[in-house]
């Protein structure tokens, strides 16, 4: 396999446009390459098959969809109440809107799974650790509720964030007077997550 690490993220990102753009069945080394703006073959070079650039495609939206330690660090600055979750969720919202085409190919990431046992494993264990992640991070931050606030809170954010990438008019004026999706997010952090 070649090694030249610029490329290979190069490649990478050019496959996960590709994911979201024409979905798991056009992702091709062809379609890869062609969106890479590099010589046919390349791909091939770099990734041992199409589960491996699928897996190489799962790290890479992981980095490309966290938080920034800056606006992290800025956040947990702030008192440990219902505001700051509100903070975090409408941060969540916002990353996902900055990288659609990330989240989108997440989202296909998720559909393919369905598909490829191998994948479905892999997979499984990457997003069931990023919620992990997330119950042990309220824990530790001192946040209002406990797992089974964290839980419920993901389940309604990622239904937010789906519809608001992929059919937003689906929200628009269901609540009167509240705003989709800012205003989403503060009903969704208000009905799951205490006060103090």
């Amino acid at each position: 396999m070649a090694g030249n690490p610029e490329r290979r993220a190069a490649l990478v990102d050019a496959g996960v446009a590709v994911l979201a753009r024409e979905g798991a069945r056009g992702l091709t080394f062809r379609a890869v390459d062609a969106a890479a703006g590099v010589p046919v073959g390349t791909a091939s070079n770099y990734f041992t098959g199409r589960d491996d650039l699928l897996r190489q495609i799962d790290a890479r939206l992981h980095i490309r969809l966290a938080p920034d330690p800056e606006v992290l660090a800025r956040l947990m600055a702030r008192p440990r109440d219902r505001t700051l979750v509100t903070a975090f969720m409408h941060d969540l919202l916002a990353r996902a809107t900055r990288d659609r085409t990330g989240y989108l190919a997440l989202l296909e990431m998720r559909l393919e799974a369905t598909r490829r046992p191998a994948l479905r494993d892999s997979f499984t264990r990457s997003v069931r650790g990023d919620l992990e992640e997330a119950v042990e991070f309220h824990r530790a931050a001192g946040l209002p509720g406990g797992d089974e606030t964290v839980t419920v809170l993901y389940l309604a954010v990622l239904g937010l964030i789906l519809e608001h990438l992929t059919l937003p008019g689906v929200l628009h004026g269901v609540l009167p007077g509240v705003g989709t999706p800012e205003g989403m997010v503060e009903r969704i952090v208000a009905a799951i997550v205490p006060e103090k």
